[in-house]
């Protein structure tokens, strides 16, 4: 049986739920926003060459803003208490699992 699409994504929202992961989305937009408007004013302020320095000055002080707030998916995973360990395996095993019902995705 092909694992569908559908059932994929909602094991990574359940992993994504639990520890709050949309903090990565946020914190990665706050340092793309400050890297972009670093490098519109250097490109203002430098054409060309003030674009590529305010872009690399940007990037720089976008990674130094957002710095120790993210954490690998694994470490994320294994934080987890064992209940929730528990419930991850269950649904990550029910989405590789081969059916052996006469469900409709089956036959």
């Amino acid at each position: 049986m092909p694992i569908l699409v559908e059932d994929v994504m909602q094991l990574l929202c359940s992993i994504s739920e639990e520890r709050k992961m949309k903090a990565a989305f946020k914190h990665s937009g706050r340092g793309a926003l400050v890297t972009g408007a670093v490098a519109f004013v250097g490109g203002l302020v430098g054409g060309p060459p003030g674009l590529a320095v305010g872009g690399a000055v940007g990037g720089l002080l976008g990674a130094w803003m957002t710095s120790g707030q993210f954490r690998p998916i694994p470490q994320i995973i294994m934080e987890l208490p064992p209940a929730e360990q528990q419930k991850l395996f269950n649904e990550a095993a029910a989405v590789v699992r081969p059916c052996r019902s006469a469900c409709w995705p089956c036959w």
